[in-house]
């Protein structure tokens, strides 16, 4: 019985010593984070991606890759919603503006917008 008994404080012992010892980790990483941040804070107020500043090829070659692509599934979900939002809507009156919101003005971004301009 008292190995058992020992076998298992001494289990305890080990995991209240490691709880002890990542609490003491995370708050030296928390510390550490929040003396650093007003070395990083004029960092922040640099306006280093200006759009007359980026190549305009490589605007319309992210647009084409990643921004479009992004428009089509927000079109796509946007409608899934606007239909599960229509019985909602109908009883509010505001059917239009839903529809304004969740999927015309998706759909313009991604559809008539011209390559390149955000």
């Amino acid at each position: 019985m008292n190995y058992r008994v020992k076998g298992w404080m001494d289990l305890f012992l080990k995991e209240a010593h490691m709880l002890k010892f990542t609490k003491k980790i995370m708050i030296l990483f928390v510390v550490v984070s929040l003396l650093l941040i007003p070395f990083r804070l004029p960092a922040l107020a640099q306006d280093g991606f200006a759009s007359e500043e980026t190549d305009p090829h490589m605007r319309m070659v992210g647009d084409i890759l990643l921004v479009r692509p992004l428009g089509i599934v927000g079109t796509v979900v946007g409608s899934a919603l606007f239909v599960l939002s229509l019985p909602f809507s109908a009883a509010g009156g505001n059917i239009e503006e839903v529809y304004q919101t969740m999927v015309v003005e998706p759909a313009r971004h991604t559809f008539k917008r011209p390559l390149g301009h955000f």
